[in-house]
């Protein structure tokens, strides 16, 4: 099986990079394909979807919620997908990928050698998915953080069972179901 990753952005393709290969299975191929923002990703889903002729392949759309409803966001990918009666699984960042990073704040600990973890105890980073803005909130905690290379530094911590954020934990399960291992 094929599974195509449509991403928002590049910094979730140096992220899924790096973690696909803990949580798809060996015989599963992928390939992560970023585009330039919300706009150029749903342009590009009916093109991708449309003249996309691998056989045994399966898709996967990543976006970030930002300030949108979720549901709405969701709601507009499914219509963008839904002509092309291909297996899609959507999925929405709730706010932004930096929330998946609050999740595992021992995984932003590793990558910056500054001991961050510790706040997850507190109430403001308990839920990572309802913090307002978590890429500005990264930048106040690690200054250096810089979102292509800081993607790679996390991502290479990251545990996949660890952690919190619950549209991560969303993202792993939905990927198992589309392979079939959950």
């Amino acid at each position: 099986m094929n599974l195509i990753f449509l991403l928002e952005e590049r910094s979730m393709k140096e992220v899924l990079d790096i973690i696909l290969p803990k949580i798809l299975p060996g015989e599963v191929t992928f390939i992560t394909i970023p585009h330039n923002g919300k706009s150029d990703l749903e342009a590009s889903i009916p093109k991708k979807l449309k003249s996309w002729n691998q056989p045994n392949t399966k898709f996967v759309i990543i976006r970030d919620q930002d300030s949108g409803d979720c549901v709405d966001v969701k709601q507009k990918l499914k219509e963008l997908s839904s002509p092309y009666n291909r297996d899609v699984l959507i999925r929405i960042a709730c706010r932004e990928l930096e929330s998946w990073y609050f999740g595992d704040l021992e995984a932003v600990s590793a990558a910056y050698g500054k001991d961050v973890a510790k706040l997850s105890q507190k109430s403001k980073y308990r839920v990572p998915d309802r913090i307002g803005n978590p890429k500005d909130e990264l930048k106040k905690l690690i200054p250096k953080h810089q979102q292509i290379d800081g993607a790679r530094k996390i991502a290479v911590h990251m545990d996949i069972a660890r952690n919190t954020s619950e549209s991560f934990k969303c993202f792993v399960s939905g990927v198992k179901r589309l392979c079939n291992t959950d």
